[in-house]
C-alpha cells in the first residue's frame, strides 16, 4: 500500500481509507430509491453492444461508493453531466458504509452493481468477478496500473492517489501558542501536550469508526521501516506482528496518544462527520490521514487558509517520510452493464473533476493537483515512499485467518497486556499460513 519519487513531480502528484465511511453493516442511502442490487437483476443493464439501432452505451448503470456523503449532492451533478454525454444511460448511485466487508457480500452472492470499488481479495481472484479495463483509451498515463492485474490484464483503475500525514486547524495551534511545526516524534508529543492544556483535542482517532484506524496498519509502519512492502512481507513470518517490528511501534504510538489523553475523550463512541466539524471549528486540531480529508474539513466551514498540511514525524531522526498511496480502486462487473461502466469510469478520470473534489492527486499523470495545501506538505521536502504491489499470498493468509485489522489496532490499544493481543493474532497468522500450505 513505494518508490522514491523526484521532487519535481510531488507537487503536481502528491497522496490513509476513504473517507466518509461508518461503522454499521447496512446500506446507507441511494439517490433513486431504485433495486440496490445493481444490474445483475435487470436484463436490460446488460449492455453486449449488439443493438443495431445505438452502438453506444445505454441501459441502467449503478455505481457501489463508499461516499455516502456526496448522494444528494455532488452526485446528482455527475448524473446530470454524465447522462448529458451518454444521454441513453439512467446513472444511479448507491452508498453504504462498512464498505470492504459489505462490498465481498455482494460480489460472492453474484449480485452486485456495475461499477464498484475493488475490496481487499487476492488479484487471483479478480477474474472471476471483474471486466479487464485495458481497452479504456486514457488521455495519458496511469499511476499505480499494475496494483490490480492478472494474467496480464489490468482489472483495477485507481480513483485517486494520496499522501499521508497531518491536516491541522491552524487558528487551534495558535491558541495552543504552536509557531513551529515538529520534527521529531517527541516535538510532536510536546505539541499535543500543549493542545491538550488549551482545552482542545489534539488528535482526532476516530477510534470507534474503524476504518480510519488503516492509517496505522499501512502508513506509519511505511514510514517507520522506510519500506512500502511490509503487508507483503508477512507472508514470509509466522510471527508479523511484533512489539519491534514496525506494526508493534505504530500500534505503540496510537496507544501512547489514547493514554496520554491526546485523543477524543471517549474513543469507543467517536463520530467520523462530527469529527469534520469539530476539526474545522478548531475544537479538534489534527487528523493523522490522507489529503483528501482537507477539503472535507474546509466544506465543514474552516477557510482553506487555516488548514495546514505537513508530514508525520513517526521518529526522532528529524527526516520526514510520507507514502504515496492509492485509493480505492474502479472495478467493473463483468456481468453487468460493461460498456457503460467502461465509459463511466473513463468520465469519472477524466471529466468528473472528483479528484479536486476529495482533494486527491489525480491518478492520470498529465493532470495536475489544486490543492495548496499539498505545496505546503512539499515544503518540508520529505522522502516519498511509493506504494509497490507484487504477491499478494499474506492477503489471502489474512482472508483464510479472518483477520480485521483495524479491530485489531483497536483490540491493542484498549488492552492492558498488547502482547497477549499480537499472541494471539500471530497464533492465528500461522494456523492460516500452515493451512494452505504456505
Amino acid at each position: 500500500m513505494k518508490k522514491l519519487l523526484s521532487l519535481s513531480l510531488v507537487v503536481c502528484l502528491m497522496i490513509t481509507m476513504l473517507a466518509a465511511c461508518g461503522g454499521k453493516d447496512t446500506v446507507s442511502s441511494t439517490n433513486t430509491g431504485t433495486d440496490a442490487a445493481g444490474s445483475d437483476n435487470n436484463a436490460e443493464t446488460k449492455d453486449t453492444g449488439d443493438s443495431a439501432k445505438d452502438d453506444g452505451p445505454s441501459g441502467k448503470l449503478v455505481f457501489l461508493t463508499n461516499r455516502t456523503d456526496m448522494i444528494g449532492k455532488q452526485y446528482d451533478d455527475y448524473k446530470k453531466r454524465f447522462e448529458e454525454k451518454y444521454p441513453n444511460v439512467d446513472l444511479q448511485f448507491e452508498a453504504i458504509t462498512d464498505y470492504d466487508k459489505n462490498v465481498k457480500i455482494r460480489i460472492s452472492s453474484g449480485e452486485y452493481p456495475d461499477v464498484v470499488f475493488i475490496p481487499t481479495i487476492p488479484n487471483a481472484d479478480l477474474p472471476k468477478y471483474f471486466e479487464p479495463l485495458d481497452d479504456i483509451q486514457f488521455s495519458g498515463d496511469l499511476y499505480f496500473k499494475d496494483a490490480k492485474v492478472q494474467d496480464g490484464k489490468m482489472y483495477g483503475i485507481s480513483s485517486g492517489a494520496s499522501t499521508v500525514g497531518i491536516v491541522y486547524n491552524n487558528k487551534a495551534f495558535e491558541k495552543a501558542g504552536i509557531t513551529e511545526m515538529p520534527k521529531t516524534y517527541d516535538e510532536f508529543l510536546a505539541i499535543c501536550e500543549k493542545l491538550k492544556n488549551a482545552g482542545i483535542v489534539p488528535l482526532a482517532s476516530n477510534f470507534k469508526d474503524k476504518w480510519p484506524l488503516d492509517t496505522w496498519v499501512y502508513d506509519v509502519p511505511s514510514i517507520i521501516s522506510g519500506k512500502t512492502d511490509h503487508e507483503m512481507k508477512r507472508a514470509e513470518t509466522d510471527t508479523p506482528y511484533t512489539m519491534d517490528n514496525e506494526y508493534g511501534k505504530s500500534w505503540g504510538m496510537l496507544r501512547e496518544l489514547q493514554q496520554k489523553g491526546y485523543l477524543e475523550k471517549d474513543v469507543n463512541s467517536t463520530n467520523w462527520e462530527q469529527s469534520k466539524k469539530d476539526i474545522a471549528q478548531g475544537k479538534m486540531a489534527m487528523y493523522l490521514l490522507g489529503n483528501w480529508v482537507i477539503n472535507q474539513v474546509i466544506e465543514n466551514g474552516a477557510p482553506s487558509e487555516d488548514v495546514g498540511f505537513f508530514p508525520f514525524p513517526a521518529d526522532n531522526s528529524g527526516q520526514y517520510k510520507a507514502p504515496l498511496n492509492p485509493d480505492f480502486f474502479y472495478a467493473v462487473n463483468k456481468n453487468g452493464n460493461v460498456k457503460a461502466a467502461k465509459a463511466f469510469v473513463q468520465w469519472m478520470m477524466e471529466d468528473s473533476g472528483y479528484e479536486d473534489f476529495a482533494g486527491f492527486i489525480p491518478v492520470l499523470k498529465n493532470k495536475e493537483p489544486k490543492l495548496p495545501q499539498l505545496a505546503e506538505f512539499n515544503n518540508y521536502k520529505p522522502q516519498f515512499l511509493e506504494a509497490v504491489f507484487g504477491d499478494d499470498t499474506a492477503t489471502a493468509i489474512q482472508n483464510k485467518a479472518q483477520m480485521d485489522q483495524q479491530a485489531m489496532v483497536q483490540e491493542f490499544v484498549l488492552s492492558k497486556d498488547p502482547q497477549k493481543v499480537l499472541d494471539k493474532y500471530d497464533a492465528a497468522w500461522a494456523k492460516a499460513k500452515k493451512s494452505l500450505g504456505k
